[in-house]
């Protein structure tokens, strides 16, 4: 699979479904948590990479900063642009892919990505850009789901039932182990602070309305069940799967979802030769 079939097809998984819901319903709280991390405030440049609709790329702009959000799908800009101007923020939205961002070296202060840029395919490509793009002295933020927490075992769950990823894409939740970014990143930041932390979630009463939603509106989810249609035994099985994991996850009504909070700052390049 060609460089632009792969980006195609990541294009086509997240445009499906309805991620805006799950970000207003579910994951709203991660991004001013990843904002607060990463010290934005007026007089910022701020780069917001696989943006989605804006979840932290709005509360950013509620600073003051000077913000960008960029993200591969251009249905998730207009919502998130819908939604900025509707509150009265002003932010420029731009489609671009997260590995060939489309901005100049060292143009941000703060380049960030909440439970975004994790799922590219080419990590080091990614990586490299998040770097390339921050200046020397400016922070680079990330929260990503950790490969043991409730998301990661989610994608282990359906791992068996998925399609075969492209050829060299690397499984997202990498992202959330602290290894995988110092393999990454390590090489051009100093001052790095990691911390685990968990999502609070109480909004499904059992597995079954677990499983439900995100087959409805989650687009890796609906792209797994597509693969299925044709082989109902499988797609039962799944369905069973997922729901025992959610009510696995249940406690009082309660799930709580592990992510990997992760800031950095841009090293200058004399420290970045001596890393190398």
């Amino acid at each position: 699979m060609d460089a632009q079939a792969v980006t195609a097809r990541h294009r086509a998984v997240w445009a499906s479904g309805d991620y805006p819901r799950i970000a207003r319903d579910v994951v709203a709280p991660l991004g001013p948590v990843l904002v607060e991390a990463c010290r934005i405030g007026p007089h910022h440049g701020v780069l917001d990479v696989a943006a989605g609709a804006g979840n932290a790329a709005r509360p950013a702009a509620r600073t003051g900063a000077t913000v960008v959000a960029s993200d591969l799908v251009p249905d998730l800009l207009a919502v998130g642009r819908a939604e900025a101007e509707a509150e009265g923020l002003t932010l420029q939205w731009e489609e671009a892919d997260a590995a060939a961002l489309p901005f100049e070296d060292a143009d941000f202060d703060v380049v960030m990505s909440c439970i975004g840029v994790m799922f590219a395919p080419d990590h080091r490509r990614c990586a490299d850009e998040l770097l390339r793009t921050c200046r020397p002295g400016g922070r680079i933020g990330l929260l990503s789901w950790t490969p043991e927490g409730f998301v990661g075992r989610m994608f282990a769950t359906m791992r068996p039932y998925a399609p075969a990823p492209p050829p060299g894409a690397q499984p997202p939740v990498l992202w959330g182990s602290e290894q995988h970014l110092q393999d990454l990143l390590g090489a051009g930041v100093t001052d790095v602070v990691a911390q685990r932390r968990t999502l609070r979630v109480e909004r499904f009463a059992d597995g079954d309305a677990f499983r439900d939603y995100f087959r409805a509106h989650y687009g890796p989810t609906i792209g797994v069940y597509a693969s299925l249609v044709d082989d109902p035994d499988r797609a039962a099985a799944l369905d069973r799967d997922l729901a025992r994991l959610g009510d696995e996850a249940l406690a009082d009504g309660i799930m709580e979802w592990e992510y990997l909070l992760w800031t950095a700052t841009r090293a200058q390049p004399s420290e970045s030769s001596q890393s190398a």
